[in-house]
């Protein structure tokens, strides 16, 4: 009879359905009338797919360059940020100078954590970047029987 490790994860699934649940109904909102940022609707896609020995994740984020995406893996969850500012330029040549009648491009970031369902070699991952997508692959550690002593009662 096999046994989950973690007995936190049933509760991860359930933060997960609720994080996409939320995402979902902030799409629903018209951001014009709320007045809420662009940037509280935008969503991350990814794939979690398991490969036998590894798994991959890909993860959508458009309009990113690879110098503004954080990739952090604790704890068995990927960390996924991507973060976008606006370069402004200090010329004074104002006829150079776009004339914008509304900008909304100046700041971008999207967010995403994902959980592995279970622990993966952390020195032995590799990331790419392409086309705006991240893909990386997640070799799975193998499984040890748990560490520890049987102890004697005096």
């Amino acid at each position: 009879m096999a046994t989950d490790d973690n007995p936190f994860k049933s509760l991860e699934r359930q933060f997960e359905r609720m994080q996409r649940q939320f995402e979902q109904a902030l799409e629903t909102w018209n951001v014009d009338q709320l007045g809420t940022p662009a940037t509280a609707t935008e969503r991350m896609g990814i794939d979690l797919a398991d490969r036998g020995d590894e798994f991959v994740l890909t993860a959508d984020v458009p309009g990113f360059e690879k110098q503004d995406i954080e990739l952090r893996l604790s704890d068995d969850t990927v960390h996924i940020t991507a973060k976008r500012e606006r370069e402004t330029t200090q010329e004074s040549d104002e006829a150079d100078e776009d004339m914008y009648i509304r900008s909304e491009r100046e700041r971008r970031s999207l967010s995403r954590s994902v959980s592995l369902p279970q622990p993966v070699e952390e020195d032995a991952v590799e990331a790419t970047y392409r086309n705006g997508v991240v893909t990386l692959m997640l070799p799975k550690r193998e499984t040890t029987e748990p560490t520890g002593r049987t102890i004697d009662i005096d």
